[in-house]
């Protein structure tokens, strides 16, 4: 049986028609959604190193990417710095977590995706005191770093003023400062303005803020452009004024106050807290170590120090390890002489707020803060279900920002939402990893975006009505012929 006996002339003229119509409908070019990105950040830390994966469309805003998190390894052991001893295991210790950025990344885009280590506080430190071994743990990670297929950016001591500007980008961009998702499924230029930023960390405290006119201070100021707009930003770091820093300063100014006896009451500790402090922990160090014509015991001397819970005795004792006298040679100044610009939003992100702010509803930083610091060690063990070591420290911390907020940079406590006080922006980190990644996607260039030819949506319903009735009358023909066969065998076999 040949075709035209199934296939009556009317299906083949509609599959004719069929064939036309595709050749004489407009098509337009569809794109292909962009694929991702990937960016790679560690922030090797005082005490520990974190891997950070960002991803962002190949697509960018004003030649700026927007940027996600996609996740992060929190690398086993302590920060490079504590690798002193052996260089080569500050490289090992990072292995496990690129070997998981190995399989979250796609394969085809690892010789791609940027790997930049920034190493901060501990190592600013220890290349203070030791350039060499610094050295040798930088060289350390960079053979690690560069034994894997990522695209290499570099790994060095982060300078103060970048974490500093880096981190005041992570805030804003977090808080939608810079850019904003609208209704209209667009990105938008957000008209909230900045924040400045405080941060207080485990060795450095730091000030960043965006500034209208060039300060007097143009060594502290940096300039960087984020979705088409320029933004010249003051920023200036309180090395020794750190979380860990002011731990030992402050217990080596009760010592020192108390004589040199070996009891000493701490009125930052909570009530009947006992630790033994080995001098040469709280001396010996870049930061205390200057005041080496007043040491009379050894580094080996061991001090009773029993806490007392007084917060006014606790806010004096802080006060004493900051220099008032210091002539100010700029038209206003913050700690120690420094200059400042004059202050308006502030973000204040410290972790050590954390317990403060549970404890008490109030939002008067300085009730929060005495309260706390009144309470003994058995009443904070009870009520945070935490170790007495954990918690011993925070009364100090937090008299820290206190008096930070209101003797150091004179914000204005009682201006309502002008100064808040949080320990993250929303779920994630608020340090510098994220506006660093910002800043780099400006010098990363766009994907050329490809696209497929595609018919108008209005032909469709037409070619799909003409194609299901070629269809049906096709089979059916077909259907009707086999049957119409059958019958004439059958009435051949019953004829014989």
């Amino acid at each position: 049986m040949s075709w035209r006996e199934l296939l009556p002339p009317s299906l083949v003229i509609l599959a004719g028609l069929i064939g036309i119509l595709l050749l004489c409908v407009t098509t337009k070019d569809v794109p292909n959604p962009p694929r991702c990105k990937y960016g790679i950040v560690l922030d090797a830390g005082p005490s520990r190193t974190t891997l950070f994966i960002y991803q962002w469309s190949a697509s960018k805003e004003n030649n700026t990417g927007v940027i996600s998190e996609h996740s992060s390894c929190a690398v086993q052991g302590p920060g490079i710095s504590s690798y002193s001893r052996s260089p080569g295991e500050a490289g090992n210790s990072l292995k496990l977590c690129l070997g998981q950025a190995m399989k979250e990344i796609p394969k085809e885009q690892h010789d791609q995706t940027p790997v930049y280590l920034g190493a901060t506080a501990g190592m600013r430190l220890l290349n203070l005191t030791s350039p060499t071994v610094s050295d040798a743990l930088l060289a350390a990670v960079t053979a690690t770093l560069k034994s894997y297929p990522f695209d290499f950016q570099g790994a060095e001591i982060l300078s103060s003023q970048n974490e500093g500007v880096f981190g005041w980008v992570t805030v804003n961009y977090l808080l939608e400062n810079f850019i904003k998702y609208g209704w209209t499924g667009r990105w938008s230029r957000s008209r909230k303005g900045t924040v400045g930023v405080m941060t207080i960390g485990e060795a450095p405290t730091r000030i960043t803020f965006k500034i209208k006119e060039r300060s007097t201070d143009p060594e502290n100021e940096v300039t960087l452009r984020l979705y088409g707009q320029e933004h010249r930003v003051y920023t200036h770091h309180f090395l020794c004024s750190g979380t860990d820093q002011l731990r030992q300063r402050l217990l080596l100014k009760a010592i020192q106050d108390h004589g040199y006896v070996r009891d000493v009451s701490n009125p930052c500790w909570p009530l009947s807290y006992p630790r033994a402090v080995r001098f040469g922990s709280v001396h010996d160090g870049p930061c205390t170590g200057s005041n080496a014509s007043l040491r009379t015991p050894t580094s080996e001397d061991v001090f009773q120090v029993t806490g007392s819970s007084n917060s006014s005795a606790c806010r004096k004792l802080m006060g004493s390890l900051f220099d008032s006298s210091l002539f100010c040679g700029f038209s206003q100044c913050s700690l120690n002489g420094v200059f400042q610009p004059n202050i308006t939003r502030f973000q204040v992100i410290s972790e050590a707020l954390d317990l403060v702010k549970k404890m008490t509803p109030s939002t008067d930083l300085g009730q929060a803060v005495d309260s706390f610091c009144g309470l003994s060690v058995e009443e904070l063990s009870k009520r945070f279900q935490m170790t007495p070591d954990s918690l011993a420290d925070h009364c100090s911390v937090s008299t820290f920002i206190y008096y930070l907020s209101t003797r150091g940079f004179l914000f204005d406590l009682d201006s309502s939402g002008q100064i808040t006080f949080q320990e993250k922006v929303g779920n994630l980190s608020a340090g510098w990893a994220l506006g660093y990644m910002l800043n780099l996607t400006n010098t990363i260039p766009e994907d050329k975006l490809s696209s497929l030819k595609a018919i108008e949506y209005g032909i469709w319903p037409l070619l799909f009505i003409l194609f299901v009735l070629m269809l049906t009358g096709s089979f059916t023909r077909i259907a009707y012929r086999v049957m119409a066969k059958d019958n004439g065998e059958d009435r051949i076999l019953e004829g014989l």
